[in-house]
């Protein structure tokens, strides 16, 4: 029944006009994973490559999370991944679309198809990746360095972690900075896992 309920959301996602985004963007990039997954990941929005092919995180910071969930042990199949926003928001730039950061009012007006995607799944823990992501879900903006390493709740009682964005890692200015952000998005990960414990019988 959840599985067909979300099924029909995700089918009222891909018509959403609530806010302009959709207007630059190829199509809606909804959730994918199954439901009753211990553990959900929400990223910001979906990348250039993640809006051509309408799949979340299937582009750079995709195949570096990818990379991190092998090394914490988490299979990704067993996740559910997403992001707060739906569509690609971008500044053409020649052949180019760079990456515009969406503001408040887009990430408020978009949360409704996250929160429908949270009570669907009903995940024991979510991993919010990034500072977007992390204040959309806490319901005020945040520090990620303050909230990393514990378990909080979200504004919706939610129980869930805090880590970077994979695409942080990409962006590090050197070599030792990339391996250190690469080990703390690891070492989240391990720790939102642990915390994702199996429902009771």
């Amino acid at each position: 029944m959840a599985e067909k309920k979300l099924a029909k959301v995700a089918a009222e996602a891909r018509r959403c006009t609530r806010c302009p985004l959709y207007q630059t963007a190829t199509q809606t990039v909804f959730g994918e994973g199954p439901v009753g997954a211990r553990l959900m990941l929400v990223g910001e929005q979906p990348g250039d490559q993640e809006d051509l092919a309408g799949k979340p995180f299937v582009g750079p910071a995709g195949k570096m999370l990818d990379k991190a969930l092998i090394d914490a042990g988490v299979d990704r199949t067993q996740v559910y991944v997403t992001n707060v926003v739906k569509h690609f928001k971008n500044e053409p730039r020649g052949k180019r679309r760079l990456h515009r950061k969406p503001n408040r009012s887009e990430v408020e007006v978009c949360k409704v198809w996250l929160d429908q995607e949270i009570a669907l799944v009903r995940p024991q823990l979510v991993l919010a990746m990034g500072v977007t992501a992390a204040s959309a879900l806490v319901g005020k903006a945040v520090t990620l360095s303050r909230l990393r390493g514990n378990e909080i709740a979200f504004a919706d009682g939610q129980r869930g972690v805090v880590t970077i964005h994979p695409s942080s890692i990409l962006r590090a200015p050197d070599e030792i900075g990339r391996r250190q952000a690469y080990a703390g998005l690891v070492k989240d990960l391990k720790l939102a896992l642990t915390r994702a414990r199996p429902r009771s019988p």
